[in-house]
């Protein structure tokens, strides 16, 4: 065997002592595995080979001439005693003489080689053969990123030349430099595929050629990624490399994208984040992103970006045409890094309930210059009505205006919409419909454009009908979340657009989409599923037509990872030594491969040889092993191999050197075997096992040193040495990670360090439940429970207390029932207490712990008492409650009854049965038992109980109804016997009470029941009648009295009376002190909440602040403040109000005033606040309002006006004198004008004017004529402004009718002349007056003949210009009213 052996000198330098001996020495492997291993070999023999390419090279460095920290300290405490520099020389002379040997050994393999193969060669030179393949190349299933070697053994003469293809294409090392080396030594040609990608994935063939013929060799190479990342190869969707994009970048895929889950409409962000060298900011690497095997261009739809370590793709508007295996691909160096995930969209909340989902992928075929042919596919409809027909609508491109191009709905998925205008662009979409409703619509096509002669897409196929269901389905197990769905092809396809995959859980009754997009395969990897959980599958076939019959279900399947070899154990560490033996410990293997690790193989080497021996022909089941027969001062080398139901594992890589040298040091050697359990976001608990060599003494103690990963610095945890072998570790950041050390201690000292744990992320598993403790509702058992949130079949509950496995137990008893164990206490007592921990095993370190107090376990124990020792429950003691006839119930109720409960009722320590005055009964279903006395006397004071016997459980309640709480029971129950007497006439069913509108009216409300038509209804007040404007109407059930505007004069006794022949109730409401207050309160909230903000208004006589709302009256609590300050009412301040509004006027104001000032506006609980700042520009303007205002009262008050005395019409015979006389009024004393016609009057014999003592003013007619007829005016004016007045004057001959009289106009102030300095602008209009023969005085001429102004009308001052002449002839004004 060692001939065939190639010299390792020519690989690797001298100093690296260890080879691969996987590479080196695979026959010899397979040999010795074949008969060591036999029976796992030759069940999964195929498995076996792929799991072999997908290893890691098994070379590793030799660690002898590297030491880590625990060899460093061993070191230096074994070399104590000796020199420094002797102890470097004879490691130095080791070191060479291993080298020699080994170099001595290999020129002798390489000389023994030369010489075979040359007699070898001198024969078959003499024997012309063509090409046979000795050993034909075989399958490669590999990870991602590792090499795989393909190689075969040729032979043939003369000697064949070897050429490898990849997919048919040559295979040439030059294209991609470093991606492929092509070896042929000694007849073994081999072609080695470094950093392998999916894109390697293909058939690979190696063709041998010499004169006599041709030999081929075929094998194919699978690339897949760890943890289901591969999915891309398995469904058959790995996009085609196109083309090589050179890259001189190295690019690393860190974290990358899940398999996600999105709803229609929301958007969704696929990332993966990446190392780049060199990193250049300004030259990131190419990305391609791909959906299923379609590459993807940036859009609106479709947004991308790479740099900053990261490559992204979001999807802003998500759509069910989004849905599918999205693959990122990145131009590397070496070739391509990918990595692919598959990305379900859902459908969005239908807008009406049971509505299908929107139907997807709308597309135009056939397109020409009127007419296009558009074409869908139909949603998936798992719970929903069938689908009954599509609607197509059109949105001519521009516009947001959808039009629905069908009438009727479509039932197959095209149809012909015509009607286009040429050259005209358009979008469509279609809306699905069923028995519930319209579904949403989908997202609207490409733009499409009307014109002739096109080469557009034609819509394939002309077979009607849907397809036939499809064959059989098969699920199989993929990941612990996943499972692979196959199925067969329908016998009739008829042009099919994909298949739709629906789910079940085992028991449950309905049915689940699986994808949301028909998929054209006929595979489909399921995600999202529940691990642990059965599932059943069914499949349906998908076209234009619709939907075919369902597949029949898949056998259930149970969520869990599928079945592989282990992978290899790792972290081989000595445990102690005797100079002639080594007890070695190592870690189990990070991935199980789905089934238990129930096998490890060691084999060992000298460390100056390189051939493997085996150690164990039988298998060891723990990870603990002593290997014997060694030789003493030997460097060994260990490996181990894990193996499971699927056969012997991957070896491990090498251990380091480790010498047989026996232990004599006096403080114990290292713990071993780490682990973690209960990991949460603060917390987790260590655990680990005792040392093997224990030193001069017993261990009595250990230390726990932590570190965060990637750091040198570990802090101890416990500052004394805990005697038990775990430790709580509590303050952890979550999400960080944590490496653990254990130092051992005895009486001589602490020990040496065992290996470092391995990194433990504080973060607690996703549905993470803790271990609960209870009492068993039947039997009274204390247990506690855990259910686990991930299980698979191989799974186990294993139990310990104190961190110390339970086992079989008499005092507890374990049981396990799906995802469920329960620990039940057999008879529970102190010796129970303690922390009780619960893991579940081939699951990701599902575990919980619980501790059992002295408190808790007496209260268990409490219950446990009650379960086994059963009271009939009572949700409520005996009591009573007086009924409407004055009947008394005596009544309980119990939690449960059963049918056959047995009671009896005692009164004064006599039993009562059900009799005349008295019932007894009970409900089962309630629970109630109850006594009903008809007449409640005096007699029934006294004791009553109630005992009742359910089964074994029994229970009695007993309530003491003497002195106060009797009477008080007595004189309830004779009032609603009065109360049942009154109700049989008309009544009150709520007596008066009020209420406020939210226009602040005050409602007087009551009920009335058992009435009629002539029954009576009336309101009084204070014994007075009140006859509402509105009759009462009983029938309504409801009478109210409003009381608008309600103030202190509504105080008093209201009564509302109810009457006719079959009885008569009253209610007497007191409006008064309270509820006079509440009815105010009430008022004032209505009114603060409709409260405005404060208005300034000014006014002649000073600044007034008004604050509207709903109501306000005096009553009210409202407060005016000035700068906090609360406002008294005074002669500087008024306050006041209206119904309206409350206002506070500042008289005469001053710089004292300014401020702020605010309302507030109580209502017994809240205080309405109204504010206004009265300062600044704003005081600045309200002051100079207010002079100005003033001042224009004082001009309206002084100027010239017609007091009274004047008609509007005079109507007057021929021959007659007309004599017009009016009082005229104003200070100074005013000019007085006369005007006909607009035309001034002069004095003369036939017309006199007189103006006497500045207040008569005259115009005198003697003997008028015809000629004297028209319109007459008087113009009295001083500075301050007057007034224009007119009088029609009609003259009629003697003999004629008198006619009509005609009014004339109203009258207006005339404006002041241009020397007045601050006339009014706007002066009040005084009443008009029909007639002279029924004058009316206006209300501002009452008191006094200046009219004062409104105080909410503002009077702006008029420009000084502005002249005051003969008025303008539209300005009329009336005569005023005689006096």
């Amino acid at each position: 065997m060692a001939s065939k052996v190639k010299p390792w000198y020519k690989k690797k330098a001298v100093s690296q002592v260890k080879t691969d001996y996987a590479y080196h020495h695979s026959k010899h492997v397979v040999k010795q595995q074949t008969e060591r291993k036999s029976s796992f070999q030759s069940a999964q023999q195929v498995q076996t080979q792929a799991t072999e390419a997908m290893a890691e090279p098994a070379y590793t460095v030799p660690a002898s001439r590297q030491r880590t920290a625990a060899e460093t300290e061993e070191y230096q405490r074994v070399s104590s005693n000796v020199g420094k520099g002797l102890a470097v020389i004879q490691e130095e002379l080791h070191r060479m003489r291993i080298a020699t040997k080994a170099q001595v050994e290999s020129i002798a393999i390489q000389k023994e080689v030369k010489d075979m193969m040359k007699k070898r060669v001198d024969l078959l030179e003499e024997i012309p053969k063509m090409p046979d393949f000795l050993v034909a190349l075989r399958p490669h299933t590999v990870w991602e990123k590792t090499p795989v070697k393909l190689f075969c053994t040729v032979e043939g003469n003369p000697r064949p030349i070897v050429k490898w293809y990849k997919g048919g294409v040559p295979v040439d090392p030059l294209s991609a430099p470093g991606k492929y080396k092509i070896e042929s030594k000694y007849g073994v040609h081999s072609l080695i595929i470094s950093r392998c990608v999916v894109s390697d994935t293909a058939e690979y063939s190696a063709v041998a050629t010499n004169q006599h013929g041709t030999a081929t060799s075929k094998a194919m190479v699978t690339v897949k990624r760890p943890s289901g990342a591969g999915e891309s190869c398995q469904l058959g969707l790995v996009p085609h490399l196109t083309e090589i994009h050179p890259s001189k970048l190295e690019v690393t895929l860190l974290e990358r994208f899940p398999v996600s889950f999105g709803v229609e409409g929301s958007s969704i962000s696929l990332t993966c984040s990446m190392v780049v060298v060199p990193d250049l900011p300004n030259v990131p690497p190419l990305a391609q992103w791909y959906r299923d095997d379609t590459l993807l261009k940036p859009s609106n739809l479709v947004e991308m970006s790479v740099g900053g370590g990261a490559a992204s793709l979001t999807l802003p508007q998500l759509g069910k045409d989004d849905e599918g295996l999205y693959t990122l691909r990145i131009f590397t160096k070496d070739g391509t890094a990918e990595h692919s995930a598959y990305l379900f969209v859902s459908d969005a909340p239908a807008a009406v309930k049971g509505a299908p989902g929107a139907p997807m992928s709308v597309k135009a075929y056939d397109v020409n210059s009127d007419y296009v042919l558009v074409a869908w596919k139909p949603p998936n409809t798992v719970n929903e009505a069938p689908i009954t027909g599509y609607f197509v609508d059109r949105c001519e491109a521009g516009t947001d205006s959808w039009v629905q191009c069908n009438p009727a709905p479509v039932k197959v998925c095209k149809f012909p919409v015509s009607g286009l205008g040429v050259g005209h662009s358009y979008y469509f979409r279609v809306r699905a419909v069923n028995s519930a409703g319209i579904s949403r619509p989908s997202r609207k096509s490409s733009k499409v454009t009307a014109i002739d002669a096109t080469e557009s897409q034609r819509l394939q196929g002309t077979d009607e009908g849907v397809p036939s269901a499809p064959g059989k389905i098969v699920a199989t197990r993929n990941t612990k979340s996943s499972v692979f769905v196959q199925w067969e092809a329908p016998q009739h396809l008829k042009n099919l657009l994909g298949y739709y995959i629906d789910g079940q859980v085992v028991g449950a009754k309905e049915w689940f989409p699986c994808n949301h997009k028909p998929f054209r395969h006929n595979r489909f990897v399921v995600h999202g599923l529940i691990p642990g959980e059965s599932y059943v599958f069914r499949v349906q076939a998908v076209n234009i037509f619709g939907l075919s019959e369902e597949s029949q279900e898949s056998s259930p399947i149970a969520v869990e990872p599928a079945l592989a070899t282990p992978s290899a154990p790792y972290g081989i560490t000595m445990l102690s030594c005797d100079g002639s033996s080594m007890t070695l410990a190592w870690k189990k293997p990070k991935h199980s491969g789905g089934s238990k690790v129930n096998a490890y193989y060691i084999d060992k080497r000298d460390a100056d040889t390189l051939v493997w021996k085996e150690v164990n022909l039988a298998a060891v089941t723990e990870r603990i092993c002593t290997v014997d027969n060694l030789t003493e001062g030997t460097f060994y080398e260990f490996r181990i191999q894990a193996a499971n139901l699927a056969g012997v594992g991957l070896p491990s890589a090498p251990s380091m050197p480790l010498k047989c040298e026996a232990w004599t040091m006096e403080q114990p050697g290292p713990a071993y075997d780490l682990g973690f359990r209960e990991v949460r976001g603060q917390s987790l608990v260590i655990l680990w096992k005792a040392p093997v060599y224990t030193g001069a003494s017993a261990v009595t103690g250990y230390f726990v040193d932590m570190a965060k990963k990637g750091s040198s610095e570990f802090v101890t945890l416990n500052g004394d040495p805990v005697s038990h072998r775990y430790l709580q570790v509590t303050g952890l950041e979550e999400g960080s990670s944590y490496v653990f050390r254990v130092r051992a201690v005895n009486s001589k000292g602490v020990g040496k360090t065992s290996e470092l744990s391995e990194p433990v992320c504080a973060k607690a598993l996703p549905g993470t439940t803790e271990i609960v403790a209870g009492v068993d509702e039947e039997t009274g058992d204390v247990f506690l429970s855990f259910e686990a949130c991930e299980i698979c079949e191989t799974s186990k509950f294993e139990w310990s207390k104190n961190y110390k496995p339970i086992g079989d137990c008499p005092r507890a008893t374990i049981t396990a029932k799906g995802r469920t164990s329960r620990l039940t206490f057999t008879n529970p007592d102190k010796d129970d207490l303690g922390r009780y921990s619960v893991v579940v095993t081939d699951t990701d370190g599902v575990s919980s712990s619980y501790t059992l107090t002295e408190d808790a376990l007496n209260t268990m124990l409490e219950l446990s008492y009650a379960i086994r020792h059963p009271v009939v429950p009572l949700k409520h003691n005996l009591n009573y409650e007086i009924l409407e006839k004055g009947h008394v119930r005596f009544w309980l109720q119990a939690v449960k009854l059963s049918p056959s409960v047995s009671y009896r009722f005692i009164v004064n320590d006599k039993a009562v049965t059900s009799g005349e005055g008295q019932k007894i009964s009970h409900d089962v279903a309630s629970g109630v038992i109850q006594m009903t006395v008809d007449h409640f006397t005096r007699a029934n004071e006294g004791t009553y109980t109630v005992q009742i016997n359910d089964g074994k459980a029994k229970t009695q309640s007993s309530l003491v109804l003497v002195g106060d709480a009797f009477k008080a029971a007595l004189k309830e129950a004779e009032f609603q016997r009065k109360e049942h007497i009154r109700k049989q006439g008309p009544h009150f069913s709520e007596y008066l009470d009020f209420t406020v509108t939210e226009d602040c009216t005050v409602m007087l409300t009551c009920k009335v029941a058992n009435v009629k038509k002539d029954t009576a209804f009336h309101w009084y007040k204070e014994d007075d009648e009140i006859v509402p404007e509105t009759a009462p109407n009983v029938m309504s059930g409801s009478c109210a009295l409003p009381l608008p505007l309600f103030s202190r004069k509504d105080q008093g006794v209201y009564k509302a009376v109810l009457s006719d022949d079959k009885g008569k109730d009253t209610s007497v409401f007191d409006i008064s002190g309270k509820v006079f207050d509440d009815i105010i309160n009430a008022i004032a909230r209505n009114a603060g909440a409709s409260a405005s903000e404060l208005v300034m208004q000014c006014t002649p006589e000073g600044i007034r602040l008004q604050c509207y709302m709903n109501y306000y009256t005096e009553e009210m609590k409202t407060v005016w403040k000035h700068k906090e300050s609360k406002i008294a009412s005074s002669e500087k301040m008024r306050i006041g109000g209206t119904a309206e509004m409350a206002w506070m006027q500042i008289c005469d104001p001053s710089d004292k005033e300014k401020g702020h000032y605010a309302i507030e506006i109580s209502d017994g609980v809240t205080t309405h606040t109204r504010t206004f700042d009265l300062s600044g520009q704003a005081y600045t303007d309200a002051y100079e309002e207010y002079l100005r205002l003033k001042a224009a009262a004082f001009a309206e008050k002084n100027r010239g006006r017609v007091v009274g005395g004047l008609p509007d019409v005079v109507t007057i015979m021929e021959e007659k004198s007309l004599s017009l006389t009016c009082t005229v009024w104003g200070e100074p004393t005013p000019e007085v004008t006369w005007f006909k016609n607009e035309q001034e009057v002069a004095s003369n014999e036939h017309t006199r004017v007189t103006f006497d003592g500045g207040k008569f003013a005259s115009l005198v007619i003697n003997k008028v004529t015809t000629d004297d007829s028209g319109k007459y005016s008087i113009n009295v004016r001083n500075k301050y402004g007057g007034e224009f007045v007119e009088i029609t004057v009609s003259v009629y001959r003697h003999g004629e009718p008198i006619p009509e009289p005609k009014l004339g106009q109203p009258r207006t102030a005339a404006p002041p002349p241009q020397a007045q300095p601050v006339p009014p602008k706007s002066p009040a209009q005084p009443a008009k007056t029909p007639t002279p023969s029924k004058p009316q005085t206006p209300a501002q001429s009452a008191k006094s003949p200046t009219p004062a102004p409104s105080p909410g009308t503002k009077s702006p001052t008029p420009p000084r210009s502005v002249k005051s002449p003969t008025p303008p002839r539209f300005m009329k004004s009336p005569t005023p009213p005689r006096k």
